[in-house]
């Protein structure tokens, strides 16, 4: 499956006269039907409608279409109704003539300073009548779904790009791990024999002999030290991880808090390498570690 970025945009819109099934039921002057879908990176799948009034009806199906192809993100949905009348101009019919008259002698009984309604009133009022006309869910639905499946390729491009980057990361990681790697037995080494040294020095600063029980408790307290300072254990721990990391990017899908919870791990592990480094060239590996780990933690934010 592909890597999704929980980033993207895409729009789209019918024509004038709507869907060819929806053609005959509405005048052509009904409106132009229009979707954007903007999507952004989030915890769990946020979505928010912003629909004029005559598509409240739809948000339910549109929630459905949704929801049976996104897994997370905070996504946007707006939809607008825009009318496409010829020369702006909407020939109102009889029966919204008849009503708003009835309306005005309504309010006129209550209200009876209250103004008639102008030419203008009665043309902008049956422009809003002509777009409100028919059932507009058909064209909706079509016309999101059309912006649904532009708004995955957009995010399956971004996610593509951004596991390039993540397995960019993983090789540099691997780089360093193995520059690490031969640098552990050495350093272990290198530590147990300054430990005894400095012990020796001590017990001739003393003026007496090193006896063979002291011998003995500076030998285990140089090797305790050097398994303290051996981080064998945190780059193999690397490795699975890296390792991991790599599988998920090959499988794809929904991984992305999988691959926020290996990315706290590859930090976790990396800040106890830096920790207990005892070698200028180990600890400049795990700064080095860390930096690219920062990076790989702000693209996988956005991995769906």
């Amino acid at each position: 499956m592909p890597v999704y970025s929980m980033t993207g945009y895409a729009s789209g819109q019918n024509g004038p006269a709507g869907s060819h099934s929806e053609a005959e039921a509405r005048p052509a002057a009904a409106g132009r039907l229009g979707v954007e879908i903007r999507s952004v990176n989030s915890r769990f799948l946020d979505l928010t409608f912003k629909l004029p009034e005559e598509l409240r009806q739809h948000e339910t199906a549109l929630r459905e279409l949704l929801t049976g192809k996104l897994k997370r993100g905070k996504v946007e949905v707006r939809a607008a109704i825009e009318n496409t009348a010829q020369a702006g101009v909407v020939e109102p019919s009889v029966k919204l003539l008849q009503r708003l008259n009835g309306v005005q002698d309504g309010i006129k009984a209550w209200l009876p300073g209250a103004r008639e309604l102008s030419v203008a009133d009665v043309l902008r009022l049956a422009g809003g009548d002509s777009a409100a006309r028919g059932d507009w869910g058909g064209d909706l639905l079509e016309v999101a779904g059309k912006a649904l499946d532009a708004l995955m390729s957009a995010r399956q491009r971004e996610g593509a790009r951004l596991a390039k980057m993540l397995e960019a990361h993983l090789a540099q990681l691997r780089a360093l791990v193995e520059q690490a790697g031969p640098l552990i037995p050495q350093l272990v080494e290198q530590q147990r024999t300054r430990f005894l040294e400095r012990w020796q020095e001590a017990m001739g600063l003393t003026g007496g002999t090193l006896p063979e029980a002291a011998q003995d408790r500076a030998l285990t307290e140089a090797t305790a030290f050097a398994i303290r300072i051996d981080v064998a254990e945190e780059l193999t721990r690397l490795n699975s991880h890296l390792d991991e990391i790599e599988r998920l990017l090959k499988k794809g899908g929904e991984i992305g808090k999988r691959l926020d919870f290996l990315i706290q791990e590859l930090h976790r592990e990396a800040n106890t390498l830096g920790s207990k480094s005892a070698a200028l060239e180990l600890t400049r590996i795990g700064v080095d570690m860390k930096v690219l780990i920062e990076q790989m933690r702000e693209q996988v934010q956005n991995i769906e």
